[in-house]
């Protein structure tokens, strides 16, 4: 019987033993539950914290980019409009060099020191951007002035040049009707012959005997012209030949002039002082030679115009 005895207090400290074993290793269980708890909020403390460092890093560059294109619209506006865009490209190598820099971070740590740095540049930058945009928009409206200044300025400037244009040819109008009107006219032509003795023959008929001429007289007077200035006018005559050509004599006192354009010859030339009083003009011409039987005529010049013309026949 005593053997028995002594193997219930045996079996009770076993059990005792695993009583305080399994609470033992319930009490680590529970330890080690505890830390994987806590390093489980610590991990999720990490990422929420990168993640957040990584959005920053993220708007950072997005703010940056959209800088970037701000300046490049800039730059273009004002280029458009002839204006020099040197500062602006030199921003624009800022942002891009502060573009490689945020992108760098990436693939490290975005420190608070660093976001402070770039938020305070990118607000520098922006401050900038605003400034320039007011730069652009008193330049635009300067030049939209000056454009409707200028138009204004042209329109005048059409108008009086229409109006210039228009006296200019009122004026060339009025100075050819004064030309026109100013032309000297021949009146009373007559056609006489003087012979080898020095007599005169007139003719109401205008015909006479070649044989008999030696010198052929022709004779008219200037019509009045209250236009025509009174001044110095030369007078030529063309005493043309049956066969259409103009007597010409170098010694005799022949030459040429322009009639519409075109080089004439004439007989003989005078000058004349035109006084508006119906003056007389004589011309008298001796050919050296026999003179050609037929229909001659005599054409009357002044200024390059014809002021009267007549004919005569030699038989």
């Amino acid at each position: 019987m005593e053997p028995t005895q002594n193997s219930e207090p045996k079996n009770n400290n076993r059990v005792w033993l695993f009583v305080a074993l399994f609470l033992v290793l319930l009490g680590i269980n529970g330890f080690l539950f505890y830390l994987n708890q806590q390093k489980g909020k610590q991990n999720e403390q990490l990422t929420a914290t990168v993640k957040e460092k990584d959005d920053k890093l993220e708007a950072q560059i997005k703010e940056y980019e959209t800088l970037k294109a701000d300046f490049e619209r800039q730059s273009q506006e004002v280029q458009s409009m002839g204006q020099s865009n040197d500062s602006l490209l030199a921003r624009i190598s800022a942002i891009n060099a502060d573009l490689l820099k945020l992108r760098s971070f990436r693939k490290g740590s975005f420190s608070i020191a660093e976001q402070r740095r770039f938020k305070e540049r990118a607000a520098n930058f922006e401050a900038q951007l605003r400034k320039k945009d007011e730069e652009i928009a008193q330049l635009k409206a300067d030049n939209e002035a000056l454009y409707t200044e200028t138009t204004t300025l042209k329109e005048r400037q059409n108008k009086l040049t229409d109006t210039i244009s228009t006296v200019v040819r009122s004026n060339q109008d009025l100075s050819e009707k004064v030309a026109v009107a100013s032309r000297l006219q021949a009146d009373n032509i007559r056609v006489g012959i003087i012979n080898g003795r020095n007599k005169e023959k007139d003719d109401d008929d205008n015909e006479f005997k070649a044989k008999r001429v030696e010198k052929v007289k022709v004779t008219f007077n200037l019509a009045r012209n209250d236009v025509a200035p009174k001044e110095t006018k030369q007078i030529m005559m063309r005493l043309i030949e049956p066969d259409g050509s103009a007597l010409y004599n170098l010694s005799t006192g022949g030459g040429t002039f322009m009639v519409d354009g075109s080089e004439a010859f004439y007989t003989a030339k005078q000058d004349i002082v035109f006084d508006n009083t119906r003056q007389p003009v004589q011309f008298l011409y001796a050919k050296g030679a026999s003179y050609k039987t037929g229909l001659h005529t005599v054409e009357l010049y002044s200024g390059g115009v014809m002021i009267g013309k007549t004919t005569f026949t030699l038989k």
